[in-house]
């Protein structure tokens, strides 16, 4: 099949070992002139496992120009590229035109981070040797998959968002950066723009959706991850104000002291997981104390080191290797349900509690089970087809039994779970706009504002080709 398309496969590259950037082999720049067809010959496709449903989108057309019919109408973020949005096998996938030492250079990045289990989007392929018809050259594409349920951070802003829900999208941003830092990858382009957001219980996760400017390294140094921080400070700062300009957030909102708020979100972040921290001898209670805050943070401790000064009478207690997701990598384990980290640790609570009540003395795993079968699955099966697009299921379950304690609250009373349910339903969830479909239906408003900013980043490339170096 392959060989009548025309198309070579080639396996991903295996260099995981290799520090930082891949050996520049040609110029960055997205505008660089391809080879021309007579030396590129036919598709190359460089990918981690063969889908031929690859070979079915018009890799001969400009990405610009591709028809309407193989795109999905999701609102593009700012980019210097050219991005489009395609269907594939059932899902989404986002394609990118840049020249092939960057493309190739961001899988390379985006494998290494999803093997250290690092938030970001899942590459796909790097596509090279593109020809029109008439043999003249195209640039190479990078192709990730879509995020399902995540949303550009504009996207948010479609509807006026208040400034606590602003804070804790630059949360959510800080955590990212952190976790980031922690494995020694320098990002170089910090952003909102370069990340995407899914909703996790009443807060947001943040996912790095581009790496072309990233590096990794064994460590990084202060200077590092200052300048990391600095970027990201700016360039939040311009995003608001543009936001501002177009009243998608509050005018009292402040886009300067706003965006410095991730300075002061990762610096707590950054101290609570990497400071030392020494107590007298008669306060080890502390060092559990540390634990449980590392791990409300989302961190596991794998590794501390605990020291006595000369005199014997204080311990510097340091943690040694941290590592995210610590509920969700216990929701896993006993009900094989994957989810977010905040949603993990609500549905966790949930799950302790309801064993608390019905049997304390039952095996976890077995009590763990029940609870998916008495409470998480019937709150699932509950949701009629035509709402089953709002949320995603972890979030549907969170948000029923917030809403369920809400009411036990309000009425003082215990309230049957069918009853919660049904409320929820009514009054909350058929209300909300549909996250899983709002990228294909997005309002005129929205996409007037990305179409652009889409179009101004283009103008800027062109005036500054040289941007990608």
């Amino acid at each position: 099949m392959t060989e009548q398309s025309g198309a070579k496969w080639h396996d991903e590259p295996t260099d995981y070992a290799q520090i930082g950037k891949l050996p520049r082999t040609e110029a960055a720049s997205a505008n660089d002139t391809a080879p021309p067809a007579s030396v590129s010959g036919s598709l190359n496709i460089t990918a981690a496992a063969a889908d031929p449903e690859l070979l079915d989108l018009p890799w001969h057309i400009a990405l610009e120009d591709w028809p309407a019919a193989n795109l999905a109408a999701l609102p593009r973020g700012i980019s210097r590229h050219i991005v489009r949005f395609a269907h594939l096998a059932g899902s989404v996938i986002a394609i990118k035109e840049t020249s092939e030492h960057v493309a190739r250079h961001e899988y390379h990045m985006l494998r290494k981070l999803a093997r250290m289990d690092v938030p970001c989007v899942e590459p796909v392929a790097v596509i090279t040797g593109r020809t029109t018809p008439d043999g003249k050259p195209l640039n190479p594409v990078l192709v990730t998959r879509h995020l399902k349920f995540s949303m550009p951070y504009r996207a948010l802003f479609s509807q006026m968002l208040r400034r606590d829900t602003l804070t804790r999208l630059i949360d959510a941003q800080a955590l990212l950066l952190v976790r980031l830092h922690l494995i020694g990858f320098y990002w170089g382009d910090v952003s909102l723009s370069n990340t995407l957001f899914r909703r996790d219980a009443g807060a947001f996760a943040a996912y790095l959706v581009d790496a072309e400017t990233g590096e990794l390294y064994p460590d990084l140094s202060v200077g590092q991850r200052e300048y990391d921080l600095e970027i990201a400070r700016v360039n939040i700062a311009g995003e608001l104000m543009d936001l501002l300009e177009g009243g998608l957030i509050e005018e009292k909102v402040d886009p300067v002291a706003t965006s410095e708020l991730i300075m002061d979100s990762y610096r707590r972040l950054w101290a609570e997981l990497t400071e030392k921290e020494s107590f007298e001898l008669g306060e080890r209670w502390r060092v559990g104390a540390r634990i449980r805050r590392l791990n409300e943070l989302g961190f596991d401790v794998e590794e501390y080191a605990i020291k006595t000064t000369p005199d014997g009478s204080t311990i510097q207690l340091q943690p040694k290797v941290v590592d995210a997701g610590h509920h969700q990598r216990r929701l896993l384990r006993l009900t094989g349900l994957d989810a977010q980290e905040n949603q993990a640790r609500r549905l966790l609570n949930d799950m302790d509690s309801f064993r608390a009540d019905n049997n304390p003395d039952m095996d976890e795993e077995i009590s763990a089970h029940t609870w998916v079968s008495q409470i998480f699955e019937p709150i699932v099966r509950s949701i009629p087809r035509d709402l089953a697009g709002k949320l995603e299921p972890a979030e549907v379950v969170h948000e029923v039994l917030e809403h369920r304690w809400y009411m036990s609250q309000k009425q003082d009373s215990h309230i049957p779970l069918a009853e919660a349910v049904q409320s929820y339903l009514d009054t909350i969830l058929r209300h909300r706009r549909d996250e899983a479909a709002i990228m294909l239906n997005p309002d005129t408003a929205l996409l007037k504002i990305l179409e652009v900013e889409t179009e101004e980043s283009r103008y800027d490339q062109d005036e500054y080709p040289d941007a990608d170096d």
